[in-house]
Protein backbone atom coordinates (compact mmCIF):
# COMPACT_ATOMS: atom_id res chain seq x y z
CA UNK A 1 0.00 0.00 0.00
CA UNK A 2 1.34 3.43 -0.91
CA UNK A 3 2.05 6.02 1.76
CA UNK A 4 -0.48 8.80 2.27
CA UNK A 5 1.48 11.90 3.30
CA UNK A 6 5.18 12.79 3.52
CA UNK A 7 4.59 15.61 6.01
CA UNK A 8 2.00 14.50 8.57
CA UNK A 9 1.52 17.98 10.06
CA UNK A 10 0.59 19.67 6.75
CA UNK A 11 -3.08 19.62 5.78
CA UNK A 12 -2.77 19.83 2.01
CA UNK A 13 0.09 18.00 0.31
CA UNK A 14 0.13 17.85 -3.50
CA UNK A 15 1.75 15.14 -5.58
CA UNK A 16 3.10 16.05 -9.03
CA UNK A 17 4.15 13.95 -11.99
CA UNK A 18 4.51 14.29 -15.75
CA UNK A 19 3.90 12.12 -18.81
CA UNK A 20 5.43 12.28 -22.27
CA UNK A 21 8.85 13.63 -21.47
CA UNK A 22 10.67 11.08 -23.63
CA UNK A 23 8.37 11.28 -26.66
CA UNK A 24 9.23 12.39 -30.18
CA UNK A 25 5.77 13.91 -30.70
CA UNK A 26 3.02 15.61 -28.76
CA UNK A 27 2.91 17.73 -25.60
CA UNK A 28 4.26 16.96 -22.17
CA UNK A 29 1.44 16.66 -19.64
CA UNK A 30 1.63 17.12 -15.88
CA UNK A 31 -0.84 16.69 -13.05
CA UNK A 32 -1.07 17.88 -9.47
CA UNK A 33 -3.27 16.03 -6.97
CA UNK A 34 -4.16 16.62 -3.33
CA UNK A 35 -5.66 13.52 -1.74
CA UNK A 36 -7.36 13.17 1.64
CA UNK A 37 -4.79 12.18 4.30
CA UNK A 38 -6.44 8.79 4.85
CA UNK A 39 -6.94 7.97 1.15
CA UNK A 40 -6.25 4.30 0.39
CA UNK A 41 -6.62 2.24 -2.78
CA UNK A 42 -5.03 -1.17 -3.26
CA UNK A 43 -4.86 -0.78 -7.04
CA UNK A 44 -3.11 2.60 -7.03
CA UNK A 45 0.51 2.41 -8.17
CA UNK A 46 2.89 3.88 -10.73
CA UNK A 47 0.81 4.34 -13.90
CA UNK A 48 3.47 2.66 -16.05
CA UNK A 49 2.97 -0.58 -14.11
CA UNK A 50 -0.80 -0.69 -14.61
CA UNK A 51 -3.00 -1.90 -17.43
CA UNK A 52 -4.78 0.81 -19.40
CA UNK A 53 -8.16 -0.38 -18.08
CA UNK A 54 -6.92 -0.07 -14.48
CA UNK A 55 -5.58 3.41 -15.14
CA UNK A 56 -8.97 4.46 -16.48
CA UNK A 57 -10.72 3.09 -13.38
CA UNK A 58 -8.28 4.83 -11.06
CA UNK A 59 -8.65 8.12 -12.90
CA UNK A 60 -12.35 8.13 -12.03
CA UNK A 61 -11.55 7.33 -8.40
CA UNK A 62 -8.95 10.09 -8.15
CA UNK A 63 -11.18 12.68 -9.80
CA UNK A 64 -14.03 11.78 -7.45
CA UNK A 65 -12.13 11.55 -4.17
CA UNK A 66 -9.31 14.09 -4.53
CA UNK A 67 -9.53 17.28 -2.50
CA UNK A 68 -8.20 19.02 -5.62
CA UNK A 69 -6.61 18.05 -8.91
CA UNK A 70 -5.55 19.72 -12.14
CA UNK A 71 -3.89 18.67 -15.39
CA UNK A 72 -1.87 20.91 -17.71
CA UNK A 73 0.23 20.54 -20.84
CA UNK A 74 2.96 22.34 -22.76
CA UNK A 75 3.03 21.70 -26.50
CA UNK A 76 5.83 20.57 -28.79
CA UNK A 77 6.54 24.08 -30.10
CA UNK A 78 7.19 25.34 -26.58
CA UNK A 79 9.22 22.20 -25.81
CA UNK A 80 11.47 23.00 -28.77
CA UNK A 81 11.81 26.60 -27.61
CA UNK A 82 12.77 26.02 -23.99
CA UNK A 83 13.74 22.29 -23.84
CA UNK A 84 11.83 19.36 -22.41
CA UNK A 85 13.09 19.68 -18.84
CA UNK A 86 11.88 23.26 -18.45
CA UNK A 87 8.65 22.39 -20.26
CA UNK A 88 8.02 19.57 -17.77
CA UNK A 89 8.55 21.93 -14.84
CA UNK A 90 6.29 24.51 -16.45
CA UNK A 91 3.50 21.98 -16.97
CA UNK A 92 3.75 21.05 -13.27
CA UNK A 93 3.60 24.71 -12.25
CA UNK A 94 0.57 25.27 -14.47
CA UNK A 95 -1.20 22.32 -12.87
CA UNK A 96 -0.36 23.56 -9.37
CA UNK A 97 -1.63 27.05 -10.20
CA UNK A 98 -5.01 25.61 -11.19
CA UNK A 99 -5.64 23.68 -7.96
CA UNK A 100 -8.74 24.98 -6.18
CA UNK A 101 -6.87 24.38 -2.90
CA UNK A 102 -3.24 25.50 -2.87
CA UNK A 103 -0.89 23.02 -1.18
CA UNK A 104 1.28 23.57 1.86
CA UNK A 105 3.81 21.04 0.59
CA UNK A 106 4.64 19.47 -2.79
CA UNK A 107 5.92 15.99 -3.60
CA UNK A 108 7.53 15.64 -7.03
CA UNK A 109 8.40 12.43 -8.81
CA UNK A 110 12.08 12.47 -9.79
CA UNK A 111 15.20 14.26 -8.62
CA UNK A 112 14.73 17.82 -9.92
CA UNK A 113 12.15 20.56 -9.60
CA UNK A 114 11.95 24.34 -9.81
CA UNK A 115 10.61 25.97 -6.66
CA UNK A 116 6.90 26.77 -6.89
CA UNK A 117 6.35 30.10 -5.15
CA UNK A 118 7.18 29.79 -1.46
CA UNK A 119 5.81 26.27 -1.12
CA UNK A 120 8.37 23.76 0.18
CA UNK A 121 8.83 20.58 -1.82
CA UNK A 122 10.57 17.22 -1.84
CA UNK A 123 11.82 15.36 -4.90
CA UNK A 124 11.22 11.63 -4.54
CA UNK A 125 12.98 9.27 -6.95
CA UNK A 126 10.43 6.69 -8.12
CA UNK A 127 7.94 8.52 -5.94
CA UNK A 128 5.00 7.26 -8.00
CA UNK A 129 5.63 3.87 -6.43
CA UNK A 130 5.89 5.27 -2.89
CA UNK A 131 3.34 8.06 -2.35
CA UNK A 132 -0.34 7.91 -3.27
CA UNK A 133 -0.55 11.56 -4.34
CA UNK A 134 2.32 11.18 -6.83
CA UNK A 135 0.85 7.93 -8.14
CA UNK A 136 -2.51 9.67 -8.59
CA UNK A 137 -0.83 12.51 -10.48
CA UNK A 138 0.92 9.93 -12.64
CA UNK A 139 -2.43 8.34 -13.47
CA UNK A 140 -4.01 11.63 -14.50
CA UNK A 141 -1.05 12.87 -16.53
CA UNK A 142 -0.78 9.55 -18.36
CA UNK A 143 -4.48 9.08 -19.13
CA UNK A 144 -5.07 12.68 -20.24
CA UNK A 145 -2.03 12.56 -22.50
CA UNK A 146 -3.00 9.17 -23.96
CA UNK A 147 -6.44 10.57 -24.84
CA UNK A 148 -4.81 13.53 -26.56
CA UNK A 149 -2.49 11.29 -28.60
CA UNK A 150 -5.45 9.12 -29.63
CA UNK A 151 -7.06 12.23 -31.13
CA UNK A 152 -3.85 13.09 -32.98
CA UNK A 153 -3.72 9.53 -34.30
CA UNK A 154 -6.98 10.16 -36.15
CA UNK A 155 -5.29 13.04 -37.96
CA UNK A 156 -1.99 11.24 -38.61
CA UNK A 157 -2.65 7.47 -38.52
CA UNK A 158 0.67 6.48 -40.15
CA UNK A 159 2.70 7.07 -36.99
CA UNK A 160 1.05 4.53 -34.69
CA UNK A 161 0.27 7.02 -31.94
CA UNK A 162 -2.67 4.92 -30.83
CA UNK A 163 -0.12 2.37 -29.61
CA UNK A 164 3.16 4.23 -29.07
CA UNK A 165 1.68 7.55 -27.81
CA UNK A 166 4.53 9.42 -29.51
CA UNK A 167 7.38 7.47 -27.93
CA UNK A 168 10.38 6.55 -30.13
CA UNK A 169 9.39 3.00 -31.07
CA UNK A 170 10.86 1.43 -34.19
CA UNK A 171 7.48 1.78 -35.91
CA UNK A 172 7.32 5.48 -35.07
CA UNK A 173 10.87 6.20 -36.22
CA UNK A 174 10.38 4.25 -39.45
CA UNK A 175 7.18 6.22 -40.13
CA UNK A 176 9.06 9.50 -39.71
CA UNK A 177 11.69 8.33 -42.20
CA UNK A 178 8.97 7.33 -44.66
CA UNK A 179 6.43 10.15 -44.26
CA UNK A 180 8.45 12.97 -42.72
CA UNK A 181 7.46 14.71 -39.52
CA UNK A 182 4.21 16.45 -38.58
CA UNK A 183 3.34 19.75 -36.89
CA UNK A 184 3.19 17.78 -33.62
CA UNK A 185 6.74 16.40 -33.74
CA UNK A 186 9.44 17.87 -31.53
CA UNK A 187 12.05 19.27 -33.88
CA UNK A 188 14.70 19.48 -31.15
CA UNK A 189 14.58 15.71 -30.58
CA UNK A 190 16.71 13.42 -32.70
CA UNK A 191 15.10 10.68 -34.73
CA UNK A 192 16.92 7.94 -32.84
CA UNK A 193 15.97 7.54 -29.18
CA UNK A 194 18.75 9.79 -27.90
CA UNK A 195 17.46 12.83 -26.08
CA UNK A 196 18.93 16.30 -26.55
CA UNK A 197 21.46 17.46 -24.01
CA UNK A 198 19.79 19.56 -21.35
CA UNK A 199 21.29 22.44 -19.42
CA UNK A 200 20.16 21.56 -15.91
CA UNK A 201 21.71 24.71 -14.48
CA UNK A 202 19.91 27.14 -16.77
CA UNK A 203 17.22 29.37 -15.25
CA UNK A 204 13.61 28.58 -16.04
CA UNK A 205 12.28 31.15 -18.49
CA UNK A 206 8.82 32.60 -18.98
CA UNK A 207 6.34 30.31 -20.67
CA UNK A 208 3.16 30.30 -22.66
CA UNK A 209 0.12 28.55 -21.22
CA UNK A 210 -0.90 25.94 -23.77
CA UNK A 211 -3.74 24.08 -22.09
CA UNK A 212 -4.95 23.69 -18.55
CA UNK A 213 -7.62 21.32 -17.29
CA UNK A 214 -9.09 21.74 -13.82
CA UNK A 215 -12.19 20.42 -12.02
CA UNK A 216 -13.97 23.75 -12.39
CA UNK A 217 -13.64 23.83 -16.18
CA UNK A 218 -15.57 21.79 -18.73
CA UNK A 219 -13.32 19.30 -20.47
CA UNK A 220 -13.96 19.26 -24.20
Amino acid sequence: MLRSYHQKDIAFEAGCDEAGRGCLAGPVFAAAVILPPKFKNKLLNDSKQLKASDRDKLRLVVEKEAIAYAVASVDNVEIDRINILKASFRAMHLALEQLKQQPGYILVDGNRFVQYGNVPHACIIKGDGIYASIAAASILAKTYRDEYMHKLHEEYPHFGWLENKGYPTLQHRDAIRLHGDTPYHRKSFRLLPVQPELDFGAPVAEYTVVKVVSPEEPQG
